[in-house]
């Protein structure tokens, strides 16, 4: 019995300490080193202020600001922690209670729109934290931000086509908006009220 057990736990620890500690400590390293941003948590600062991440969703619940998809982790909350969806299914009831609030919450927003709420800015992404939306959801919200801030809607439209990012490698993906950059763009053409 001891020549089995003593082989197998040396062999446990050299695996737990090669796999556990040396690999993801080179990983580490060189991605620190190749690709200091996105190692750093693709965050986005100005001077010393943490912003945000780029990669990360923010919860923007003023008229001033776009707005990012629903998150699944609470109402605002981004929580890396818990990221996951909600696992409601097309036929949960909560799901359609959710999305007819968040329907409700964005009519109430700007009153007298009718035309149909799109898709990701009632819905939660996968991971609960998606820092994008569609340029259709961008385009939905200009009216609002605009009477919000003061600005013409071809002021702000102008900045989301300009914070629009095109498909990756031009055929992967989907145009997407990332919602902190457009605000954080807003803020740079006029003060948040």
């Amino acid at each position: 019995m001891r020549t089995l057990l003593r082989p197998a736990l040396v062999a446990l620890l050299v695996l737990s300490l090669i796999t556990g500690v040396v690999y993801p400590a080179a990983i580490t390293g060189v991605s620190a080193v190749l690709f200091p941003r996105e190692a750093g948590g693709s965050r986005l600062l100005a001077g010393d202020t943490l912003l945000g991440s780029a990669l990360i969703g923010q919860g923007f619940t003023e008229p001033g600001y776009f707005w990012s998809r629903p998150s699944a982790t609470g109402p605002v909350a981004y929580n890396g922690a818990v990221s996951g969806g909600s696992n409601l299914g097309p036929s949960n009831p909560a799901l359609h209670e959710a999305i007819a609030a968040r329907v409700a919450a964005l009519r109430a927003a700007d009153p007298g729109r009718t035309d149909p709420v799109p898709v990701d800015l009632v819905t939660a992404s996968g991971s609960g934290l998606d820092p994008h939306i569609t340029p259709a959801a961008a385009a939905y919200q200009v009216p609002r931000v605009s009477r919000a801030r003061g600005v013409s809607e071809d002021s702000v439209r102008t900045l989301v086509a300009g914070s629009t990012e095109g498909r990756q490698f031009g055929v992967l993906g989907e145009p997407r908006v990332n919602v902190l950059r457009l605000n954080l763009a807003l803020d740079g053409l006029t003060p948040a009220p």
